[in-house]
């Protein structure tokens, strides 16, 4: 097994055939066992990657082949993996509610993802400006909300980490194909998240640097203009 990248919450390593998955921080288990029920219960209806197992703390997964989407962007292709994004996150809103085992939800609530961008799919091209999404991974943060959530934060994702693709955004409200909430909107939906974030850091390490990383990028969010 060797160590797979872009993880934060939990280590994931791998072997080209099984993927494990270790949670670390705040309410590991709840996360590992909410990412193991909608995995399981998604299989067939979205593309995720396939359950193995659930043992001794470890979820294992199959092993899915495909590029991260942040490394595709940064390769140049940011248009068509915002589409990309965009038509499975509209996908993954029209799953039912009731996926989460709710037996009651508020109306206009949708199955959110928690943690949706290109960071958290991956890609293979269909043709050289096309890609298919092969598998969308961490859903540990699930949970039923607004679409607004999802829709904000791979927004925040692209103008924080992948600031000068930030014109190429269009792509992904077209494609996602529901309607926007104006930025007042999704702005407050990113700070929201930003402090979210923060606090869970807290807990993690009280006044560590990951809460002063979330302080930071809070403060950068709130500067920003539509």
């Amino acid at each position: 097994m060797r160590p797979l990248k872009h993880g934060y919450t939990n280590r994931t390593v791998g072997d080209g055939s099984v993927v494990e998955k270790t949670y670390e921080g705040p309410d590991a288990g709840l996360r590992r066992a909410r990412e193991h029920t909608l995995l399981t219960r998604l299989e067939g209806k979205l593309p995720v990657p396939p359950v193995r197992g659930l043992d001794n703390g470890i979820l294992s997964l199959g092993f899915v082949t495909g590029t991260p989407g942040q490394e595709l962007m940064e390769a140049g292709s940011a248009a068509p993996v915002l589409e990309a994004c965009g038509a499975l996150l509209r996908r993954i809103h029209e799953i039912a509610p009731s996926i989460l085992g709710a037996e009651t939800h508020d109306v206009g609530q949708v199955l959110v993802h928690g943690d949706f961008g290109p960071n958290n799919l991956l890609l293979a091209p269909v043709t050289p400006d096309a890609f298919r999404v092969t598998a969308v991974v961490d859903w540990e943060f699930a949970h039923l909300g607004d679409a607004v959530e999802d829709l904000a934060w791979c927004e925040w994702i692209v103008r924080m980490h992948h600031a000068e693709h930030r014109q190429e955004l269009g792509h992904f409200f077209d494609a996602y194909g529901g309607p926007v909430p104006a930025w007042p909107v999704r702005q407050a939906a990113m700070l929201a998240r930003c402090a979210d974030l923060e606090r869970f850091c807290d807990r993690w390490e009280s006044n560590g640097p990951g809460v002063r990383q979330w302080r930071e990028r809070a403060a950068t969010t709130a500067g920003w203009r539509e």
